[in-house]
């Protein structure tokens, strides 16, 4: 039997989904955050024993693995990265701390700066200059390269990024910087600007070159242990990284540009919703993702996401790659409920796997939102995660008592609402900055809930925001996971091209999109070609007003990737078109400028197959009754047994669905109905 699996490792738990002869099969384990291969090879083993078989013959049938990691996301978190230097352009160094002017909050004047990844004494300038057409102005002075190189030795630096002015526009310079630092650090990584992000502006490329560099040894490292642990147990197949942008590669690119790996696990999410909604008909939706640690949001219209290459902000340092538009803020289940100032505050600091919610009985002290949903009654504390936890009702009701309600003066049920209303509240906000952005009314929009905590808060949120009709996919708990396995290759390519589009030189547009085809095939290439059918590309044009900072990316309607000057035309009405959309105004009468290219490229692979269900488990779907908190006080509410359910089965609020990883509450008002692939509609409020 061929088996394939996703693994997502989020902050409290890693979830596996396992694909094998038209079935699928979901299971969650603690994530170990010293570690998260180990994690990853335990929770392999309870597949295995799900399978009745060994963990080595599970993986030598399983032909492939695609991982979605936050490796790069904690090393920024915990700031653990390598120690990082840089070699720029001779008055350039303190680019990555200029930072556009940018501030996240202007009204906090005493708002410190993020912590820095490259202190100034690890950065250097050494003479060397292009201009914008890559003539040179200033040669290199390599013995200047040098001497920063040995200054950096002493320094212990084990990573080096590289960040010349104009250089996507020749990078012999960059080029020669590596050959001498192969000879004066080695053993050192060494990010070069163009080629983690081949285009301007220069913060945006030297902030992500930074990243990259800091991340990438730590990256690396944990790829090369992943692998070889799965080698050593008996993997013989494909393993592929979800990367930001919405698709999958081979750990071998991965490692190279590991700044591409930053937020990719809920990009995995927003890819399964746009599968598994699509094919149940759903294609404009808000997409929220609530696991332990985060609430993941994204905006998808006509089935698709949008995927920025631009703005990204992650960890207070800009990310300019192609990344799925995801806003994320620090409401899980695990987020800390406290007292400040007289005031109950949720998040956004999380109990994480480690130790986790008091409930958990892992020496936790702070109450979280888990604990809160326990006290209400929404949670099974019999039952929780498969079966395999049994909650401590009585710890959370202490540390409730304890952290909140003795403080507040309140009740320990009162505190438990008010941290459900407060978590609510926040994620409700939450999709309104999402939708608000993008001049978005929410509230014809269907609301796709997933991860193993949303579908306990959607009914709220839904009411709250408006929104008449929430969708919770059957495979909710896991469904980062699952969409691992809904996704292609993706290789994402960017040429920087200057001009006014009436001196486009579309000889030199070809010439562009040909290089960037030909390293976009160089680097599918290693990949396993039995499962690569086609490649599909996606051409497009990086477009602005004069003047304007930004720039918008514009598909390319070209036939058989010919662009002529009618298609140059179409697309600067569509960037016009775009422009009113979003920003409510068009510059006709101003000629666009081109500010580069670029070439999204998707090995197409064989997906499996989304799951029937066929008839619904033996014995009765009602498992009784438990006492659960509506309306202000607690009522007698039923308890359904989600694998029990049957196909077109209408539940009337109030109730409660238990899935083996996820819990649904269904609201006073609300009507949830099965379709036949075991996923749920709730209708909130009145037809």
């Amino acid at each position: 039997m061929a088996y394939r699996v996703g693994i997502d490792v989020g902050g409290t738990f890693t979830d596996f989904v396992l694909a094998a002869a038209g079935k699928l099969v979901l299971d969650k384990h603690p994530t170990t955050l010293a570690d998260q291969s180990e994690g990853v090879l335990a929770g392999l083993a309870r597949l295995a024993a799900r399978e009745q078989v060994s963990l080595g013959a599970l993986l030598a049938e399983t032909e492939l693995i695609v991982h979605g990691t936050t490796t790069a996301d904690n090393t920024m978190i915990e700031m653990s990265g390598a120690t990082t230097g840089l070699i720029t352009s001779e008055g350039h160094r303190d680019e990555i701390e200029i930072r556009r002017g940018f501030k996240e909050d202007i009204w906090d004047p005493a708002l410190p700066p993020p912590p820095p990844i490259c202190p100034r004494r690890c950065r250097y300038g050494v003479p060397e200059r292009l201009d914008f057409e890559g003539r040179v102005v200033v040669p290199l002075d390599e013995e200047a390269v040098r001497r920063a190189c040995r200054r950096m030795k002493l320094q212990a630096v084990d990573s080096l990024a590289v960040v010349f002015l104009f250089s996507f526009v020749d990078s012999a310079h960059e080029r020669r910087v590596r050959e001498i630092a192969a000879e004066e650090l080695p053993g050192v990584m060494v990010s070069l600007s163009h080629e983690v992000m081949p285009s301007a502006p220069e913060f945006e490329r030297t902030s992500t070159t930074l990243v990259n560099a800091y991340v990438g040894p730590r990256i690396s490292r944990y790829l090369s242990r992943l692998e070889g642990r799965l080698r050593e147990a008996g993997f013989r197949g494909e393993l592929l990284i979800m990367q930001s942008n919405g698709g999958v590669m081979t750990g071998g690119y991965v490692a190279q540009k590991a700044v591409a790996v930053m937020g990719s696990g809920p990009a995995g999410g927003v890819m399964g919703a746009s599968a598994v909604a699509g094919a149940a008909g759903v294609k404009d939706f808000i997409s929220v993702d609530m696991g332990g640690t985060s609430y993941d949001v994204c905006l998808v219209r006509g089935g698709t996401p949008d995927v920025k290459a631009g703005w990204n902000w992650h960890h207070r340092y800009l990310i300019g790659l192609p990344m799925v538009d995801v806003q994320s803020v620090g409401a899980g289940g695990g987020s800390i409920a406290h007292v400040e100032a007289g005031t109950l505050k949720v998040g956004p600091e999380s109990a994480g796997a480690e130790p986790g919610p008091v409930c958990y009985g892992r020496g936790g002290e702070e109450p979280t939102v888990t604990d809160a949903n326990l006290v209400l009654g929404y949670l099974n504390p019999a039952a929780f995660s498969g079966g395999t936890m049994r909650l401590d009702v009585e710890g959370a009701h202490a540390a409730l008592k304890q952290r909140v309600a003795t403080p507040l003066g309140i009740s320990v049920v009162d505190a438990a609402a008010g941290i459900f209303r407060l978590v609510n509240a926040n994620m409700a906000n939450a999709v309104r900055r999402v939708s608000a952005g993008r001049g978005i009314d929410p509230r014809p929009l269907t609301l796709v809930v997933f991860g193993g905590n949303g579908p306990v808060h959607a009914g709220m949120q839904a009411e709250e925001l408006g929104i008449r009709r929430i969708f919770v996919p059957k495979l909710a708990p896991a469904f980062s996971a699952l969409g691992l396995l809904l996704t292609d290759h993706v290789v994402d390519e960017m040429r920087s091209y200057i001009s006014p589009v009436s001196r486009v030189d579309l000889a030199r547009v070809h010439a562009l999109f040909a290089e960037m085809e030909q390293a976009a095939r160089s680097a599918l290439a290693g990949g396993n070609g039995r499962r690569q059918r086609r490649l599909r590309f996606e051409r497009m044009a990086a477009l602005c007003y004069p003047g304007q900072t930004f720039d918008m990316p514009v598909p390319l309607a070209a036939k058989n990737g010919q662009v002529t000057a009618r298609v140059l035309a179409d697309t600067v009405e569509r960037f016009h078109q775009l422009h009113e959309e979003l920003h409510t105004y068009a510059c006709r009468d101003e000629e666009p400028i081109l500010r580069g290219l670029r070439l999204k490229t998707m090995a197409m692979d064989v997906k499996p197959a989304l799951t029937r269900v066929a008839r619904r488990a033996p014995g009765s779907p009602r498992l009784g009754a438990r006492r659960a908190y509506f309306d202000g006080r607690f009522v007698a509410t039923p308890i359904y047994d989600g694998p029990r359910l049957s196909p077109r089965q209408a539940i009337l609020g109030p109730a409660i669905i238990e899935e083996p990883f996820t819990t649904i509450v269904i609201y006073p008002g609300q009507r949830a109905t099965v379709d036949t692939s075991g996923n749920y509609t709730i209708a909130v409020g009145k037809d």
